[in-house]
């Protein structure tokens, strides 16, 4: 919503629920009709919202925020929409029709900023949040003995079980970015979680979200990286990258006991964010994509 509205003002955008969205296009005529998310949830009538779309002559965009997660079932928006934005780079390959283009995910300036903080309040080494899928528990159980020596808070559905500095918590949004704001270092671990995925197998490219909502709130982030594709968004001097043990512990030793290097590459990484990355860019890279293939003026 806010990207929309900083590119064409909040009073000219209007968000609604899907189950309510043909009723609202009806009445409110919009130019366009954008809609978000994941397309696999079988309740959900797409081709109600397109039709309904196109008896006003309003122009159909999805964003897939969730491939390559549930590709297999793509079929379900296939026909639907004019264009397609899928939010992983590889996943747009996937997609049997023309007008798909790739749209990462990205940070909002309203729910996400916040100053990069000095080292006052940082009391926690080593932070992650999100579920512990099995990839993730993986690469921890790799890190564990150099976690062990040192204060981390590791958080989400399904760490518990791993003792202390471990919980199975579900964080909101505000409460991220203030465990942001406590930590000297994030952890950047992918997920591997295949709902529908297994036609091509096909394995996720672009950061995740997290990627930018953590650099918008000022975070010093360690990324585990399976692919250069971070290096698309984010430079080495930006984000740091590992890749086993010895990486970490290089990095652990290099930034730990360095806050005003933290600060900096938080700083450099947040500055790239706001400027490249927010749902604002995205927005405006959807209407430019838009006015290329003729679909609005």
């Amino acid at each position: 919503m806010d990207g929309w509205a900083e590119c064409i003002g909040a009073e000219n955008v209007t968000a609604v629920h899907i189950s309510g969205a043909a009723a609202s296009i009806a009445q409110l005529k919009p130019t366009i009709v954008f809609s978000i998310g994941s397309y696999l949830p079988e309740s959900i009538y797409f081709g109600e919202v397109s039709r309904e779309a196109k008896k006003v002559g309003a122009t159909t965009v999805f964003w897939a925020t969730e491939d390559p997660y549930e590709q297999d079932a793509n079929y379900r928006i296939t026909d639907d929409f004019d264009v397609i934005f899928s939010c992983d780079r590889w996943g747009s390959n996937f997609y049997q029709r023309g007008r798909v283009y790739h749209l990462p995910l990205a940070a909002s300036r309203e729910l996400h900023y916040a100053p990069v903080m000095d080292e006052t309040n940082r009391n926690i080494d080593v932070l992650f949040c999100g579920v512990a899928f099995t990839s993730r528990k993986d690469i921890v159980r790799n890190l564990m003995p150099s976690l062990r020596r040192l204060n981390i808070r590791i958080i989400g559905p399904g760490w518990g079980e791993f003792g202390v500095g471990f919980s199975d918590a579900r964080i909101e949004k505000h409460q991220l970015v203030e465990l942001y704001q406590r930590s000297k270092i994030v952890l950047n671990l992918g997920r591997s979680l295949h709902f529908e995925n297994k036609r091509f197998m096909i394995s996720p490219s672009t950061p995740g979200p997290r990627t930018f909502e953590a650099a918008a709130a000022g975070a010093f982030q360690i990324f585990h990286e399976d692919t250069y594709e971070l290096r698309r968004y984010f430079t080495a001097d930006e984000i740091p990258t590992f890749s086993n043990k010895r990486d970490f512990d290089e990095l652990i030793e290099t930034f730990l006991d360095d806050p005003d290097r933290r600060l900096e590459v938080a700083q450099q990484a947040q500055k790239r964010t706001l400027e490249e990355h927010t749902y604002g860019n995205r927005i405006q890279d959807v209407l430019s994509i838009l006015r290329q293939e003729q679909l609005i003026a």
